[in-house]
This record gives structure tokens, C-alpha cells and sequence, in this order.
């Protein structure tokens, strides 16, 4: 039953169904619309508050809790609910494996409408916590005062934060204690360069009026022990950047790589900036089966490092190679998963969109010393063309691990064009996925299906799908 409040409808005893997209649950109003509640679990039964109605759904939250889920498990972080990271901490890990699963298949069935054969079982993450290789936290002058803060009436002097956006407030920030996503010394690397800042009064970015210094901090760490800090300054003072980076290279030895960027530019992207080195040197090495990979400031590698290592294990296997074929590799970033896979290719052809990455990719065959890697430079859509195909060959196994919004349809044309007899098909976003799959149907056949999770706790979902030519 509803009544009305303040024009807000609360609904009573409204059991809580599904886990649907981006994190949050589902559930049903009397009239029949969907309300999406964020931090429930399926089987929970609640009241909950709407406070935004729309044609088809409500949003709303559960201000009641009748009866709680037995899937529920107390989440471990003390951020939870606030942060907006780690959105599924309250529930137990083998039902977040069970939605993500369900995910991957309603999309592809959905979505793709295409004939499907039975899912290989999802592969879960051995590490639940502390699996990510790279964090990035912003500095603010303003932090986000939880509910609990304001309440106290307690008179907070200290309104510096060193931690996490606050979701969809680009100027709050939530000043974190501890982190469960990224391995010590990460914790502690964070908690020291708030506490010297505040100490030694280094100002702390102000979002609204562009001003401050410290805006932003990433730590990036590697399997092998590596360390890179780098700390994005507003605007050059000397004097204070090197009382922070001396202090943070004394505190921290174990660090491999210590940079700085000056950025007094409205957004604090890292991409089109010049990144200076101040101590060490200016990359960290991954390691995966006895292959090294150079991983700069800007590189892109997996954000889950074992986890990355089951996945190319499982692209590997789908492309069932056997030394003979050509392989093409799409997107291929830094190259990892073309060299992951060259000892058992003739020859991989790697392309990607960003120079950096490429160079990248070349120094790492390098390294490795590597021989049947070729990688080129380019948009996919304007390279990946007939000339380019004649130049290098037919590939017999074609990867493509392509960014969320899938494939250009120029690429998904050019591919079936080429024809192929096998795509594995690396995907983090099944949707995009699936409409792919769709426009390659009439030609391929999906044979193998296995979702993996990168990310536990989160809604994230990667899958990959071996295609066979018709």
C-alpha cells in the first residue's frame, strides 16, 4: 500500500527481486512499475521512499527493513553505502557471481537475440579485496560530511579529504580511512600524504573556485612489488611539491616510481599532460608467465592483475591455437594479450588507437624479446581496411577486446568481410556485446560463452565469446 509524503509515495512491505544493472536492486510498486533501490540485496523486504517517478520506474530507498535477505552478508568496509564503490559488499559473493552471470546471459539473449550454448561457469576472482593494481583519489578543500557527522552537531575543523567523488557531486569529496580495493602499502601511502599535507598546511584543491594545490593522487602497484606514486599539482610551488615528494620518497623507499604533473587545466585527466619524473624511474613491471610489461602513467593494463592473467588464459584457450595461424589483435593497448598469446602464433598483428600504448607494446616485445609481434598505430575503423589485410595476411583467429561501446560498425563490416574462421570476442560490457554479436549472426555461430569477474563487490561483469564462421 502507498501513502503519500511530502508528494513522496512510500510503499510498505515491497520485497526486493533482483540485482539489476549498475549496481542497484529491483523491485515492483502495486502499480506494476519497477523501483530501483540502491544497497538492498534480493529476498530483502522493505518500505521504501520514492523520490523520483518517472513513466516507466521509480527511484527510491528502503528507509524500513521488515525482513532481511539470506544472501545478505555485513559488508566490511566502513565506507560502504557512502563511497559508492563497492556496491554489492552486502551481498555474499556466490549470488553476486549468480546476477552477474544472468547479466551476461539477459543481455546476449536480450540484446543479441541470437542462439546461444550452455554458459561455461562464470569464473570467479580468488582475491575478493585488495585486487586492483591502480587507485586514483582526488584532494578537496570541502569534504563530504556523512549523515552521522552532521547529527553530532561536533564542530569539524578539518574539512580536508583525500579520497573518493562522492557519486554524482563532482566537487564533494569522501575522505577515506581505509580502502579495501588495492594491496597495502596503498592504505598507508594515502593516509601519510593526507596527514603531511594538512600538517605541514599544503592547501587542498577547491574545486569551485579553482584554486588550491594538491588535486590529485594515483597509486598504481604491480605483482612483481612495484610502487608508482604520482600527485597532480593545481599550479607549480616549488618549494612545497618538493617538501611533499621528499617526504613521500624518505617515508615510502620501497616506491619504483615517483612522478608529478602541474595541471591548471578545468578537468584533472592526465592524458594530454607532461608527467615528470622525480625519482626512480618512469614505469612499473608486471610480470605474467616470465612476460614483462611496462606500465607508465598512462598506460592502460588491467586493473586486476591476476584476474587480467585467468582471462587471457581463457582467450587463449578459445582461440585454440596451434603455432600455425595469423592472429589479429584489436585493440590491442600495451600488447598483452598479443604477446600473452604469440608463443603459440606464427605471427600477431596488434592494433590500437593510442601512440603512447603502441610504443609501448613495441618496447615490451622488445623486452621480451618477442619476434612475431607486429603492432601498428591507428583508429580500427580507418586502418583494419583491405590494404592493411593484404599487407599482413588473413588472420585464421581474430581477438578484439574493444572499449565498452564495442565495436565501430565499420570494424564489425570489415570483420565479416574478412571472414575469419574464428573471433575471440573480449568484451567488458555484454550489452555492447551482444549487439555486435547480432550484426555478425548471419556469418557466425557463438560457440563458446564464459563470463569472468574482474571485479568483485561491483557490478562489472567481462565475458568472452568464441565465434566460428558459419
Amino acid at each position: 500500500m502507498g501513502r503519500k509524503q511530502a508528494n513522496k509515495v512510500i510503499f510498505e512491505n515491497i520485497t526486493v527481486t533482483d540485482a539489476g544493472a549498475k549496481g542497484v536492486s529491483v523491485a515492483k510498486a502495486p502499480d506494476g512499475k519497477v523501483i530501483f533501490l540502491p544497497n538492498v540485496v534480493p529476498g530483502d523486504v522493505v518500505d521504501v521512499q520514492t523520490f523520483k517517478k518517472r513513466k516507466a520506474y521509480y527511484e527510491g530507498k528502503a528507509i524500513k527493513f521488515h525482513q532481511l535477505s539470506s544472501n545478505r552478508i555485513e559488508p566490511v568496509c566502513q565506507h560502504f553505502g557512502v563511497c559508492g564503490g563497492c556496491k554489492w559488499q552486502n551481498m555474499n559473493y556466490q549470488q553476486q557471481l549468480f546476477y552477474k552471470n544472468q547479466e551476461v546471459y539477459n543481455n546476449l539473449k536480450r540484446i543479441g537475440k541470437i542462439q546461444l550454448p550452455e554458459f561455461e561457469n562464470i569464473l570467479g576472482s580468488e582475491k575478493q579485496f585488495f585486487y586492483r593494481n591502480k587507485m586514483e583519489f582526488g584532494f578537496s578543500n570541502s569534504r563530504w560530511m556523512t549523515e552521522k557527522e552532521i547529527q553530532s552537531g561536533d564542530n569539524f575543523d578539518d574539512k580536508n579529504a583525500l579520497g573518493f567523488h562522492i557519486p554524482k557531486m563532482w566537487d564533494k569529496i569522501l575522505d577515506i580511512t581505509k580502502c579495501h580495493l588495492q594491496e597495502d602499502p596503498s592504505n598507508a601511502i594515502r593516509n601519510e600524504i593526507k596527514r603531511f599535507s594538512v600538517e605541514n598546511e599544503l592547501p587542498f584543491f577547491d574545486a569551485r573556485n579553482q584554486e588550491g594545490l594538491l588535486r590529485t593522487l594515483m597509486i598504481r602497484t604491480a605483482s612483481t612489488g612495484e610502487i608508482m606514486v604520482l600527485i597532480q599539482f593545481f599550479k607549480e610551488n616549488k618549494e612545497k611539491r618538493e617538501l611533499l615528494l621528499n617526504h613521500i620518497a624518505e617515508t615510502f623507499p620501497s616506491i619504483t616510481s615517483l612522478q608529478y604533473v602541474i595541471n591548471s587545466k578545468a578537468n584533472d585527466t592526465l592524458y594530454d599532460q607532461d608527467i615528470k619524473l622525480f625519482k626512480g624511474r618512469d614505469y612499473i613491471l608486471e610480470e605474467m608467465e616470465g612476460l614483462f610489461f611496462s606500465i607508465n602513467a598512462k598506460s592502460f593494463y588491467q586493473t586486476n592483475s591476476a584476474q587480467a592473467y585467468e582471462l587471457y588464459k581463457i582467450t587463449r584457450e578459445f582461440a585454440g591455437l596451434t603455432g600455425n595461424e595469423v592472429v589479429y589483435d584489436l585493440y590491442t593497448g600495451t600488447g598483452t594479450i598479443a604477446q600473452f598469446v604469440s608463443k603459440k602464433a606464427q605471427k600477431v598483428i596488434g592494433v590500437e588507437a593510442v601512440p603512447e600504448a603502441i610504443a609501448d607494446a613495441k618496447e615490451n616485445a622488445k623486452r621480451n624479446s618477442i619476434s612475431n609481434c607486429e603492432f601498428f598505430v591507428g583508429d580500427m575503423k580507418n586502418v583494419f581496411n583491405d590494404a592493411f589485410i593484404a599487407q599482413h595476411g588473413k588472420p585464421d583467429v581474430v581477438i578484439t577486446d574493444p572499449p565498452r561501446d564495442g565495436m565501430h560498425k565499420d570494424v564489425v563490416e570489415q570483420l565479416l568481410k574478412i571472414g575469419a574462421p574464428k573471433i575471440v570476442y573480449v568484451s567488458c560490457n555484454s550489452a555492447t556485446q551482444a549487439r555486435d554479436l547480432a550484426l555478425m549472426d548471419e556469418q557466425y555461430k557463438v560457440t563458446r560463452v564464459r563470463p569472468v569477474d574482474m571485479f568483485p563487490q561491483t557490478h562489472h561483469v567481462e565475458n568472452v565469446v568464441l565465434l566460428e564462421k558459419r
